[in-house]
């Protein structure tokens, strides 16, 4: 392997291959970088050269990264950050702003946040853009450390807990939280259906046919925690990754499920749907913004925190 250190490297390719790694197109990193696709790729292959690492390899018709492309883009991604916020303004003027945030989060939570917050981006911010990627799993805490999402919004329990222990034990934490809002899951089932009338009992309850909102796709998950123990147990018969694709199906089948109570009123097919109150003890939502301590500095990420926090306030505020 050849001996690189920063005397010998060209800075400006790892500015490239940042670029490409975020795009992981050769054609799209050369519009982002205002570059000819081959001086893109000239660039490519010199930090190749210099590292003696194929650092991204063609599949398909993306770019992937090796293992030590990977690992040196967490690197190189981290450093450009940090040097980006120290040579920005130190206030962040929204209506001057041409930044682009990156959210991750459920629909469910998407649907009650975004349309305020679109509203508010567009009077304060006009040059503000926003992207909202799914939220596909209940710890998000590599999406952020690799940088494809800045703050997630979710219910991350474990999260907390590890973050709690780890910093208790004087051991040094990556991210930062902010609890946003709390609310409770209810049962939820089509008008008409045979336990929307009478008492909806454990047994009840147990004995229907269920549909379980599963980011991972394991038919396993909190209620059935909850049920477990009881001692109780219930049938799932489907998954899906999507509170609003649950209840389009309710609405349409005698499944049950269980969705966040605030997100009913948004459906736009509430009038289709009757809420039960779960015949057991289950947790509460507890949803937090979580986010990497590198953007704890930034004024940007700063004042996107707080519009969000002050819209969850006024949402979800019973």
């Amino acid at each position: 392997m050849p001996l690189t250190t920063l005397r010998t490297l060209d800075l400006n390719l790892l500015k490239v291959f940042d670029v490409v790694m975020a795009e992981r197109s050769l054609t799209r990193a050369a519009q982002q970088l205002a570059l000819t696709q081959p001086a893109v790729s000239n660039a490519l292959r010199r930090l190749r050269d210099a590292l003696g690492d194929d650092l991204l390899v063609r599949k398909g018709r993306n770019l992937e990264p090796t293992p030590r492309g990977q690992e040196l883009w967490q690197a190189v991604n981290d450093i450009l950050k940090r040097l980006q916020a120290a040579l920005a303004p130190s206030v962040f003027e929204p209506a001057d702003a041409s930044t682009t945030f990156v959210l991750t989060m459920a629909d469910a939570t998407a649907a009650e946040m975004m349309p305020p917050l679109v509203a508010l981006i567009t009077e304060q911010a006009p040059g503000v853009s926003l992207r909202v990627v799914p939220l596909t799993t209940r710890d998000p805490r590599r999406l952020l450390d690799e940088g494809h999402a800045d703050l997630a919004i979710g219910n991350f329990p474990a999260v907390l807990a590890d973050l709690t222990a780890r910093a208790q034990s004087g051991e040094a934490v990556s991210f930062l939280h902010h609890r946003l809002f709390q609310g409770d899951y209810v049962c939820v089932m089509r008008q008409g259906h045979p336990l929307a009338k009478g008492a909806l009992t454990l047994n009840r309850y147990c004995a229907a046919r269920h549909m379980l909102v599963s980011f991972s796709g394991r038919a396993f998950g909190f209620i059935d925690e909850a049920l477990a123990a009881q001692g109780r147990s219930r049938r799932v018969v489907l998954t899906v990754n999507q509170f609003f694709t649950a209840g389009k199906i309710v609405a349409h089948s005698d499944l049950l499920t269980v969705l966040p109570r605030h997100f009913i009123n948004v459906t736009g097919f509430a009038d289709q749907l009757v809420l039960r109150e779960l015949p057991f003890p289950a947790p509460s939502i507890q949803v937090d913004a979580l986010w990497h301590q590198r953007q704890d500095g930034s004024s940007a990420h700063a004042w996107l925190r707080a519009q969000v926090a002050a819209l969850a306030a006024q949402a979800f505020t019973p």
